[in-house]
């Protein structure tokens, strides 16, 4: 059997969960909205550190939420539900199955194994979207942000992308719309986001630690938010001393700038949500914010190039120390950026 969407507009972008929600929220919602401002609805920034020796590579910035696609249909008031699956056959005749019903499904995986990427390092969480299946040929059709057209996977890349045996799996994630109504106000969905992010950043909403944390051993050190970028800042002069202190330090300058994130740790593109909020909530976001995300995304940029240096020279000790004073500017810039909104959103 065999089956393929031929009705799903795939607009290309900067970051692969903005853009498969952005595209999905149009094809079953009827929603245009730019990809930042989707991820600035899924309260997308975030500043998650997780360390462990146990993992490759053993320490990391990611710098956007795990739930940002749920969260933005949340904002909405679209009833959007984000569904694991410990059995991978199960996983897969569910998604299969939505397909062959006409419905275009978010998926979530490790870019690492995902065939027709030929992607060099593990990368959790990649999201893209099931367009079709062909049970002949075993592949599948999927809708990624590199390209307009559907790209083919083989079956056993998918299902090994899906829930690795190794590393950090999201275990089958996927998502199904329950119902394509939007019950909220542009207004009020930024509101509610806005507020959301807050909280996760200034420590108040635990949730993204929390589920990370269950996700991995244990013994993993998880932080999340604000707090997350000073323990990154106090573990990173310790870099020196490793042997992987350099290939670290190139993975998470790429983690920053390179992998999707639209520059900048996501921050380019919350600062342009926070630029259009402004336009619609200028009493809650002024322009004070809006510079205030600017410069942290600018701030990231260059602490991304401060890292390729100590890639480059791992023994320095100034390059080390350049990184940690960045990360404590980054810290002090976005709790004041996330106080001023704090102050606005209550």
């Amino acid at each position: 059997m065999k089956s393929l969407i031929t009705n799903y507009r795939n607009i290309t972008g900067q970051h692969c969960g903005s853009t498969a929600m952005r595209n999905l929220l149009y094809h079953y919602c009827d929603l245009e909205l730019s990809e930042e401002v989707t991820f600035g609805l899924g309260s997308g920034v975030e500043s998650m550190y997780i360390k462990s020796d146990k993992l490759d590579p053993a320490a990391s910035i990611f710098g956007r939420s795990i739930t940002m696609e749920a969260d933005a249909a949340q904002s909405l008031g679209i009833d959007y539900r984000e569904l694991p699956e410990m059995d991978n056959q199960k996983a897969w005749m569910d998604v299969r199955d939505e397909v062959q019903n006409g419905f275009p499904t978010m998926l979530t995986g490790d870019i690492f194994f995902l065939d027709y990427r030929d992607y060099k390092v593990r990368f959790p969480a990649h999201r893209f979207v099931l367009l079709g299946f062909d049970d002949e040929s075993k592949y599948a059709y999927v809708a990624d942000r590199i390209d307009p057209e559907p790209q083919r996977c083989s079956y056993k890349a998918l299902e090994r992308s899906r829930n690795p045996e190794t590393g950090i799996t999201t275990f089958n994630l996927w998502g199904k719309f329950f119902d394509t109504k939007v019950g909220n106000s542009l207004e009020e969905a930024a509101i509610q986001a806005l507020k959301r992010n807050v909280d996760r950043m200034i420590g108040k909403d635990t949730t993204q630690m929390e589920l990370i944390s269950s996700a991995v051993d244990k013994n993993t050190v998880v932080e999340t938010g604000i707090a997350g970028t000073k323990k990154f800042s106090e573990d990173i002069n310790s870099w020196r001393e490793r042997k992987d202190g350099g290939r670290l330090a190139k993975y998470n300058a790429q983690c920053i700038e390179k992998f999707g994130t639209g520059g900048g740790n996501f921050r380019k593109m919350y600062a342009s949500f926070l630029d259009w909020a402004h336009s619609l909530l200028p009493d809650i976001v002024d322009a004070t914010i809006v510079s205030l995300a600017e410069k942290s995304a600018a701030s990231w940029t260059e602490l991304s190039n401060i890292l390729i240096s100590a890639s480059e020279n791992p023994e320095s000790k100034d390059v080390w120390k350049q990184a940690a004073t960045k990360l404590d500017q980054i810290a002090d810039l976005e709790t004041e950026l996330f106080e001023k909104l704090s102050l606005k959103t209550g």
